[in-house]
């Protein structure tokens, strides 16, 4: 960086440092106000919104215009944060160099250990990172709390490298999703080229990783990290018109080889048939090494097709480095095909962190209990069988045993008022009230983190009695050994959900599994796709429904109103579970992707299936976690509605084509 760029934002952190100062005095002296669920915003509650609207879209002027209308509102440090924010980044979303750094430090000094502060280090961190201004990021790295930004890790890499260490090995650990690369993460590829920490073949499956992602921009931004940029025709053509890539076939350079890869990835997201039959004719051009990285795209493609060739192509990817959605695909489709041997070697090749999930450490377990191994299987199902979900629960049942609620812990009236007076607890109402779920689930969870479980389920119970249901149960959600599976799993309203889930047939347990996954009990909930209430029904599916229950049409009011919403959820789970006989897994599917997706997912089923595994395989990631999550929910649901153990397993049945 330029020393005149340096002295612009040094002078001009200095000239709003004054400014910043003069405002927190002011703010110093007001103190958060928590407000009642169900409150009616103010005007100056409104300017607030429009304030947080203009932070995120990083429009300074507006920001400042809108603060200076509630001086005195009752959230003084995210009346100051919003102002920040859009110094630090342009229109587009990218760090600006020039960003002023004193009001920034100044904030950080004076809200040192609360949630925002840690939110405004996050964005810091991307400007100093942007800089390449290393000795100030190091700084202030080790004192970001979260550190869930993907992109910052990837400055911390950068840094880390430029003082000269080999930072390698973890940068090829940490750059698995190219959709949170951001800025930072494509500037430490760069780096490492550059450096020589990175070889030419790690960038170009950092690029063919983009694209299998679709992550395009990324991808192309990529090229930059190369010693030896391709022909830019030549790459073009790769990416707009693969197949004539492949027609003019493999030379013996290694450019032409990287292009023929790259080609592969993007055909085969459109046609994995095609491109498989294409590859063929070219793929002895390439190493050994190389055909199988190709074939491994083809098959993770046609694997969440589901087409019947995915498993052929996908075992002609032995040992190639793969994407972890590829390797994850790779061993779901050895599932669906009952090849317990490839399940086997799938998971085993499977880098360490994705290996380590609970999701690949059952299924390995399962292939080697299929293997005659049990005693190294049931150490595997012990690892992972005290976690209090899906595939713990697989696991408890693998080992011979019932799936049970753990005994609960009591907390006294003192210990719940003690935690009502929690720190950023009345900040955390506040914005629940304005319906600023973000903010209010910031400042709620920023105290949870160093709490103990008796702690945590008195934060819990007074979330329950100022009726912020999600937070009761995110929060009971939280404890290690000492639980309250009544808070975990939440019961209300029980006169409403248990009338309609009987009427319809349902097993009460299952709708409240549902609503506990769609909504967490927040009655006014609203998806980005127009869902609404507690069981998040779509408007058009509502009006369906309510035209075959007779109720006619209804007003938008009507349907968020609690026994409304209720209603209609449950004739809608009933009706989708009579088309699918009975079948909890492809019920609930369909009550999250329509009944006809679940239903072409069937159909391509070579051969029965166990439920898990159905579930497992189908191919969108948010109906897969879904229907895992609804069923797990279902179970614990069940144990403490009957008092008695229950088998997932049972639940999840067996699936026919």
């Amino acid at each position: 960086m330029s020393k005149r760029l340096v002295r612009v934002y040094r002078v001009v952190g200095l000239a709003l440092t004054a400014a910043a100062l003069v405002a927190c005095s002011t703010a110093d002296a007001v103190r958060p106000v928590a407000l009642p669920v169900g409150a009616t915003p103010t005007p100056d509650d409104q300017t607030f919104i429009q304030l947080r609207e203009a932070a995120r879209n990083n429009d300074p002027a507006r920001a400042a215009q809108l603060a200076a209308m509630i001086p005195d509102y009752p959230a003084p440090s995210y009346l100051e944060y919003f102002q920040l924010k859009p110094q630090l980044f342009d229109s587009q979303g990218h760090a600006r160099v020039d960003a002023p750094d004193a009001p920034v430090l100044s904030f950080l000094q004076r809200h040192d250990g609360e949630a925002i502060a840690d939110r405004l280090r996050n964005d810091y961190l991307l400007v100093l990172g942007a800089r390449h201004d290393w000795a100030n990021f190091d700084r202030q790295y080790p004192r970001f709390v979260l550190n869930d930004d993907t992109q910052v890790k990837c400055y911390a890499l950068e840094s880390r490298a430029a003082r000269g260490e080999n930072v390698a090995d973890d940068a090829r650990a940490l750059l698995v999703e190219p959709r949170y690369y951001g800025d930072g993460c494509v500037d430490l590829i760069t780096a490492l080229a550059i450096k020589n920490q990175f070889t030419s073949n790690d960038v170009w499956q950092q690029i063919r990783l983009a694209y299998e992602q679709n992550q395009t921009s990324t991808g192309a931004k990529l090229l930059d990290g190369l010693a030896q940029r391709p022909d830019p025709t030549a790459f073009s053509q790769a990416v707009s018109t693969p197949p004539l890539t492949l027609a003019r076939g493999v030379g013996a350079d290694d450019q032409s080889h990287q292009l023929a890869l790259l080609a592969v990835t993007v055909m085969a997201r459109n046609d994995p048939a095609m491109t498989a039959a294409t590859y063929a004719a070219v793929a002895s051009s390439l190493t050994s090494s190389e055909r199988a990285i190709g074939w491994g795209t083809i098959g993770y493609q046609a694997a969440m097709k589901r087409m019947p060739g995915a498993l052929d192509w996908y075992r002609l990817s032995a040992n190639a480095p793969l994407s972890n959605p590829a390797y994850e695909w790779r061993t779901r489709a050895a599932l669906l095909g009952g090849d317990w041997t490839m399940v086997r070697w799938s998971t085993e090749q499977m880098p360490a962190a994705l290996r380590a999930q609970p999701t690949w450490v059952y299924w390995h377990a399962r292939a080697l209990k299929q293997a005659g191994e049990t005693g190294q299987a049931n150490q595997e199902f012990s690892s992972i069988a005290q976690g209090y979900n899906f595939y713990g629960q697989l696991a408890t049942e693998e080992l011979g045993q019932k799936i049970t609620i753990p005994p609960k812990t009591s907390v006294s009236d003192a210990e719940i008022t003690q935690a009502g007076q929690t720190p950023g607890f009345a900040l955390a109402q506040r914005f629940f009230a304005l319906n600023l779920r973000l903010e209010g689930n910031r400042e709620w969870n920023w105290p949870l983190r160093g709490m103990s479980d008796r702690q945590l389920l008195a934060s819990a119970e007074y979330a329950k009695r100022i009726q912020l249901l999600d937070r009761t149960v995110n929060t009971a959600d939280r404890t290690v050994s000492e639980h309250d599976f009544s808070l975990r799993y939440i019961a209300p309203f029980r006169d409403v959900v248990e009338r309609d889930a009987q009427t319809n047939g349902l097993d009460v347990e299952w709708a409240y599994g549902l609503i506990r996954q769609e909504s967490r009990f927040i009655l006014n909930a609203k998806s980005g796709v127009g869902a609404s209430g507690l069981m998040q029904i779509m408007p058009a599916t509502a009006q369906m429904v309510a035209k075959k229950i007779g109720l006619g049409p209804l007003s938008r009011d009507q349907l968020n109103d609690l026994d409304t919403n209720i209603l209609l959820g449950t004739n809608y789970l009933s009706m989708i579970y009579n088309q699918f006989d009975g079948s909890a897994v492809l019920a609930t599917a369909g009550y999250n992707a329509g009944p006809g997706r679940p239903r072409a997912w069937r159909s391509t089923l070579q051969r029965g299936v166990e439920g898990a595994v159905f579930a497992e395989t189908i191919p969108f990631q948010e109906t897969r976690d879904y229907v895992k999550n609804v069923l797990s929910n279902t179970v614990y649901y069940a144990a403490l509605f009957e008092g008695r153990p229950q088998s997932l397993k049972a639940r999840l049945g067996y699936i026919t084509p």
